[in-house]
């Protein structure tokens, strides 16, 4: 069975992880209202989707 000769340190531990981590969520302005919003997601200010009206203004979803 392979077993590590040394420990491996932190430095090329964390180096090895260093693109593990999620990236950035992205927003968009929302084309009616302009708030910010989530990309093909209801608009939580104006409840506007694909230029209609999908559920009430402020409405929870």
């Amino acid at each position: 069975m392979a077993v590590p000769k040394k420990k491996t340190s932190k430095s090329k531990r964390n180096m090895r992880r260093a693109h593990d981590s999620l990236p950035p969520s992205s927003y968009q302005e929302c084309p009616s209202c302009g708030e910010l919003k989530r990309p093909h997601h209801v608009c939580p200010a104006c409840g506007q989707y694909n230029d209609r009206e999908v559920m009430e203004a402020g409405e929870a979803a």
